[in-house]
């Protein structure tokens, strides 16, 4: 198993359970022994909940029987059936499989604008979250430092790129920090924060339709969130941002959050991609291949709910938790000799937190606004936690939030070494069809 996010833990979960101590050995592939809550990011970021409380620990109940390892898959060779892992001891090491299910997530999307990925901050890591935190804060401490007016207003305004489900919610989570965080600063004109948020899609989220989109919309624009739409980012500089509508704003912060792409392991396997996702059936099983699985961000999953021609799922928790457990029972299918069945499920809506008490959500098509629409939001988080330790940590830090507030500590996380979208998700480390296949073959003559 090649990956721990949520459709990866939903597989392994559900192969330990079903599968008899003797049928089969589960190994997982990954770098950090803990499922992230994704969704929760913004939240981490701006200080409602602790880093801890939706990192679901995967060593934690003694009663699960797979073996972890802990780094990073860079290859498969589909021909040998071995999976190349790079370990965090940066040692390369090669894992022989019968089965193997693919579920390496996605990273940051980018495009090749000057600057980015040496002045942005990503949104995609637990680490990222807990940085970025540390540097809006850092931004307030700085500007009242600071006796030089233009650096002060430059500090003070925050750029975030991408409309959708992470971009909006971060925008929004931060805003409220630092709007509650410059009360503590006497010396700087609240006025002065501004908060830019741009994306070059006409809507603020469509999938949540006109209506609860325009409501999203204004409730930020009465925060004082500037919202561009039809815009991106032409070039980035550690100090300015350059808007395709030829605006520059001074800012030290660049957010980007605009979409995600399959691992780049997918690439590694020569193989057939939509959009960059690995091409399976509707049993997320790979064409051709014996024993290949694939399946969440990283997999074109076809959407038999939609019943339309080409539809592909989407990337959401929601799809990948499902996933995972219709791939172990295919999995086990296979194993024993039966037939696997095609996955199908309906798409459930979106929640979407804006921070206190403002929140949109649209359950099972329902337009919700408010309180019922915050209460909708985090009643599908909290239930969708997969530990009742991991439950019980968000709900406290939920309610202590309320009660007595933030108190907007900078930890001084990587205070010395400024780290930016680059440093956090490791794209470089993967290799090519060729280099696999050159690794494997090399590793088969020394034996």
């Amino acid at each position: 198993m090649v990956g721990a996010g949520f459709a990866g833990v939903e597989c392994v979960r559900r192969l330990e359970r079903k599968l008899g101590a003797d049928e089969a050995d589960v190994t997982l592939v990954t770098p950090f022994a803990y499922q992230l809550y994704l969704p929760l990011l913004p939240q981490v970021a701006s200080g409602v909940l602790t880093p801890q409380s939706i990192a679901v620990s995967l060593r934690r109940s003694k009663k699960y029987r797979t073996r972890i390892i802990p780094g990073g898959a860079i290859g498969v060779d589909l021909k040998a059936k071995v999976c190349v892992i790079r370990t965090i001891t940066d040692e390369i090491v090669d894992e022989p499989y019968d089965y193997i299910v693919l579920a390496p997530g996605s990273v940051t999307r980018t495009f090749d604008i000057p600057g980015l990925t040496d002045n942005a901050f990503g949104m995609k890591t637990l680490a990222e979250a807990a940085y970025i935190r540390d540097h809006v804060i850092s931004q307030l401490d700085l500007a009242d430092a600071s006796h030089d007016e233009a650096e002060r207003a430059a500090r003070l305004q925050f750029v975030v790129v991408g409309g959708g489900y992470a971009g909006t919610e971060t925008a929004a989570c931060l805003q409220k920090l630092t709007h509650a965080a410059v009360k503590r600063y006497p010396r700087i004109d609240p006025a002065l924060i501004k908060w830019h948020l741009i994306d070059i899609a006409p809507k603020l989220m469509p999938e949540l339709g006109d209506k609860l989109g325009s409501t999203a919309q204004n409730i930020l624009t009465k925060r004082g969130i500037e919202i561009s739409l039809g815009t991106s980012i032409a070039k980035a500089g550690p100090e300015e941002v350059t808007f395709t509508d030829g605006r520059v704003v001074p800012t030290r912060t660049l957010i980007w959050t605009a979409g995600v792409v399959a691992s780049p392991l997918i690439s590694t396997l020569g193989a057939e991609t939509l959009r960059g996702r690995l091409v399976v059936g509707a049993d997320m099983k790979m064409p051709g291949q014996d024993g290949v699985f694939a399946l969440g961000d990283s997999a074109a999953v076809p959407d038999e709910a939609k019943g339309e021609e080409g539809a592909i799922c989407p990337p959401t928790a929601q799809h990948a938790m499902r996933q995972g457990k219709h791939v172990a029972d295919n999995v086990i299918a296979t194993l024993r000799g039966g037939a696997t069945t095609p996955y199908t499920h309906k798409d459930l809506g979106l929640v979407v937190d804006l921070g206190g008490r403002d929140a949109v959500s649209k359950p099972l098509g329902i337009e919700l606004r408010g309180l019922p629409a915050q209460f909708a939001a985090r009643g599908y988080h909290w239930a969708a936690l997969r530990t009742n330790v991991a439950k019980v940590r968000v709900a406290t830090n939920w309610t202590l939030n309320a009660i007595a507030g933030d108190d907007f500590v900078r930890t001084g996380f990587q205070a010395r070494r400024a780290a930016k979208l680059k440093d956090f998700e490791y794209t470089n480390a993967y290799l090519t069809p060729e280099q696999v296949r050159a690794h494997v073959d090399g590793t088969e003559r020394q034996d």
